[in-house]
Protein backbone atom coordinates (compact mmCIF):
# COMPACT_ATOMS: atom_id res chain seq x y z
CA UNK A 1 0.00 0.00 0.00
CA UNK A 2 1.38 3.42 -0.93
CA UNK A 3 1.12 6.18 1.64
CA UNK A 4 2.35 9.64 2.50
CA UNK A 5 2.63 8.68 6.18
CA UNK A 6 6.22 8.49 7.37
CA UNK A 7 7.35 6.06 10.04
CA UNK A 8 11.12 6.51 9.68
CA UNK A 9 12.59 9.83 8.60
CA UNK A 10 15.68 10.03 6.42
CA UNK A 11 17.01 12.92 8.51
CA UNK A 12 17.01 10.74 11.62
CA UNK A 13 19.04 8.07 9.84
CA UNK A 14 21.67 10.62 8.78
CA UNK A 15 22.08 11.50 12.47
CA UNK A 16 21.49 8.20 14.27
CA UNK A 17 23.20 5.57 12.17
CA UNK A 18 26.78 6.95 12.35
CA UNK A 19 26.32 7.91 15.99
CA UNK A 20 25.05 4.56 17.27
CA UNK A 21 26.79 2.23 14.83
CA UNK A 22 30.09 3.95 15.54
CA UNK A 23 31.17 4.45 11.95
CA UNK A 24 30.59 6.60 8.92
CA UNK A 25 28.43 4.91 6.31
CA UNK A 26 26.00 5.71 3.53
CA UNK A 27 22.75 6.50 5.34
CA UNK A 28 20.64 7.17 2.24
CA UNK A 29 17.73 4.71 2.18
CA UNK A 30 18.13 2.54 -0.93
CA UNK A 31 14.46 1.58 -1.13
CA UNK A 32 11.32 2.68 0.74
CA UNK A 33 8.20 0.64 1.46
CA UNK A 34 5.16 0.76 3.70
CA UNK A 35 5.79 -0.72 7.14
CA UNK A 36 4.00 -1.44 10.39
CA UNK A 37 7.13 0.05 12.04
CA UNK A 38 6.58 -1.59 15.44
CA UNK A 39 6.67 -5.31 14.68
CA UNK A 40 7.62 -7.13 17.85
CA UNK A 41 6.43 -10.35 19.41
CA UNK A 42 3.99 -8.56 21.72
CA UNK A 43 2.22 -7.11 18.67
CA UNK A 44 1.68 -10.50 17.00
CA UNK A 45 -1.07 -12.86 18.11
CA UNK A 46 -2.14 -16.32 17.01
CA UNK A 47 -3.43 -18.94 16.21
CA UNK A 48 -4.52 -16.87 13.21
CA UNK A 49 -1.95 -14.16 12.62
CA UNK A 50 -3.17 -10.78 13.73
CA UNK A 51 -0.91 -7.73 13.93
CA UNK A 52 -1.72 -5.19 16.64
CA UNK A 53 -0.61 -1.61 17.40
CA UNK A 54 -0.66 0.20 14.06
CA UNK A 55 -0.16 3.81 15.23
CA UNK A 56 3.42 4.10 13.83
CA UNK A 57 2.80 2.66 10.35
CA UNK A 58 4.08 4.52 7.30
CA UNK A 59 7.07 4.71 4.96
CA UNK A 60 10.24 3.03 6.18
CA UNK A 61 13.29 1.43 4.62
CA UNK A 62 12.28 -1.73 2.73
CA UNK A 63 12.67 -4.72 5.02
CA UNK A 64 12.30 -2.68 8.20
CA UNK A 65 9.63 -4.91 9.76
CA UNK A 66 11.50 -8.13 8.98
CA UNK A 67 14.72 -6.62 10.32
CA UNK A 68 12.98 -5.54 13.52
CA UNK A 69 11.56 -8.99 14.14
CA UNK A 70 14.91 -10.64 13.35
CA UNK A 71 17.01 -8.34 15.54
CA UNK A 72 14.57 -8.52 18.43
CA UNK A 73 14.93 -12.33 18.27
CA UNK A 74 18.74 -12.47 18.48
CA UNK A 75 18.72 -13.61 22.10
CA UNK A 76 16.86 -16.77 21.04
CA UNK A 77 19.09 -18.15 18.28
CA UNK A 78 16.61 -20.79 17.03
CA UNK A 79 13.87 -18.17 16.70
CA UNK A 80 16.23 -15.69 15.03
CA UNK A 81 17.31 -18.38 12.56
CA UNK A 82 13.68 -19.17 11.74
CA UNK A 83 12.80 -15.49 11.25
CA UNK A 84 15.89 -15.10 9.07
CA UNK A 85 14.88 -18.14 6.99
CA UNK A 86 11.27 -16.98 6.56
CA UNK A 87 12.29 -13.46 5.54
CA UNK A 88 15.46 -14.30 3.59
CA UNK A 89 13.97 -12.93 0.37
CA UNK A 90 13.80 -9.52 2.07
CA UNK A 91 16.73 -9.59 4.50
CA UNK A 92 19.26 -11.05 2.05
CA UNK A 93 19.10 -7.99 -0.19
CA UNK A 94 21.03 -4.72 0.01
CA UNK A 95 17.84 -2.98 1.22
CA UNK A 96 17.29 -5.67 3.87
CA UNK A 97 20.86 -5.41 5.17
CA UNK A 98 20.47 -1.63 5.28
CA UNK A 99 17.26 -2.05 7.30
CA UNK A 100 19.07 -4.30 9.75
CA UNK A 101 21.56 -1.48 10.33
CA UNK A 102 18.72 1.02 10.77
CA UNK A 103 17.03 -1.20 13.35
CA UNK A 104 20.36 -1.94 15.04
CA UNK A 105 21.00 1.79 15.45
CA UNK A 106 17.57 2.15 17.08
CA UNK A 107 18.17 -0.70 19.50
CA UNK A 108 21.65 0.62 20.34
CA UNK A 109 20.18 4.03 21.08
CA UNK A 110 17.61 2.40 23.36
CA UNK A 111 20.36 0.52 25.17
CA UNK A 112 21.82 3.84 26.25
CA UNK A 113 18.54 4.32 28.14
CA UNK A 114 18.73 0.82 29.63
CA UNK A 115 16.38 -0.92 27.16
CA UNK A 116 16.93 -4.43 25.74
CA UNK A 117 20.33 -4.83 27.37
CA UNK A 118 20.18 -8.61 26.88
CA UNK A 119 20.54 -7.94 23.14
CA UNK A 120 23.80 -6.04 23.43
CA UNK A 121 26.27 -8.83 22.69
CA UNK A 122 24.42 -10.56 19.83
CA UNK A 123 23.42 -7.22 18.34
CA UNK A 124 26.97 -5.89 18.33
CA UNK A 125 28.12 -9.15 16.74
CA UNK A 126 25.47 -8.78 14.03
CA UNK A 127 26.44 -5.14 13.38
CA UNK A 128 30.11 -6.12 13.08
CA UNK A 129 29.13 -8.80 10.55
CA UNK A 130 26.97 -6.39 8.52
CA UNK A 131 29.65 -3.71 8.47
CA UNK A 132 32.23 -6.28 7.38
Amino acid sequence: MKTDRVAIRQERLHWAMPKFLGTELDTEVPEWSTAHADIQWSNLISPDLCILDWERWGKAPAGYDAATLFISSLTVPDTAARVRQEFASVLDTPAGRFSELVVASEFLQGMQRGNNLELETPLKQRVAYLLG
